[in-house]
């Protein structure tokens, strides 16, 4: 199941004048989950106890999943874990951009249970980062965050936000109007990761009245990976960006599909290799 795609399109809605002219990116979001590799409705039963202790196919799954990134230039990722018993101490993000031999990675632990669990977030780039920040994203329960790396300065600028927001409706809503600001700051930008809301839910509606962020036209079903029927990961961009082609890619290797997008950058920003 590795490699396919199971959705294409072209097109953005309300993104009519994104030319680009610039640099071209492929980039990806994808939650791993922690590498457990849940792809039956059943292992969340079965394979529970990975989310606490160390199992050896972990590496395995680790490093399939860096033989897929390879092939892009910026990468998020979602339900890392930043190095704990679970992980064997190892930091996944780095041992991911190591793999894949990305020479920029980032991580954000949002969520620290010492040396049980280290939950994160991970930024892998080609590219080198002007600047890095990392946000406390609100919340009624403390543990979400959002990873933001800037490429180039001042106007002309490109920033990737990478997030993973909250369960629950209210929470995502307040997450979400705190995103809008940090978005409106620039104007050529990218949101991305696991929203746990479809694309044209009442909050992700509100973010887009409040942004230059475009409407994704299609669906994009990425959750439950075995059978995709929850459209909860997204790439968003700004009207500036230029979209050449979103896809999920079949990819079971997590309870969650990656998603893919190439993109066009308008053609004053500059990336440092």
């Amino acid at each position: 199941m590795m490699g396919s795609e199971l959705a294409t399109t072209t097109d953005q809605a309300r993104c009519p004048t994104a030319t680009g002219g610039g640099h071209k990116l492929k980039i990806l979001s994808y939650n791993i989950q922690v590498a457990i590799a849940s792809v039956r409705a059943r292992h969340y039963v079965t394979q529970g106890w990975k989310h606490l202790l160390p199992h050896a196919k972990s590496f395995d799954n680790l490093d399939r999943i860096a033989h897929l990134i390879s092939d892009y230039d910026i990468v998020g990722l979602q339900e890392v874990d930043g190095g704990s018993l679970r992980s064997y101490f190892i930091n996944q993000v780095e041992y991911l951009a190591e793999r894949s031999r990305f020479p920029f990675w980032y991580h954000q632990t949002n969520r620290n249970l010492g040396k049980f669990a280290q939950h994160s977030n991970g930024i892998l780039s080609r590219f080198k980062p002007t600047e890095v920040k990392e946000y406390k994203l609100p919340g009624f329960i403390p543990g979400r965050g959002a990873l933001m790396a800037r490429y180039g300065h001042h106007d002309n600028a490109f920033i990737l936000l990478l997030v993973h927001l909250a369960l629950g409706k209210r929470a995502r809503q307040y997450q979400l109007d705190f995103i809008a600001e940090l978005i409106n700051e620039y104007n050529h930008a990218c949101l991305m990761g696991d929203f746990n809301c479809p694309a044209h839910s009442a909050e992700m509606e509100s973010l887009y009245e409040k942004t230059r962020l475009c409407i994704p036209e299609e669906e994009y079903l990425t959750f439950p990976s075995w059978r995709p029927n929850r459209n909860i990961d997204h790439i968003l961009t700004t009207e500036s960006v230029k979209v050449e082609t979103v896809n999920v890619l079949n990819h079971a290797l997590s309870d969650h599909l990656p998603i893919a997008m190439e993109l066009t950058l308008p053609a004053e920003i500059q990336l440092l290799g």
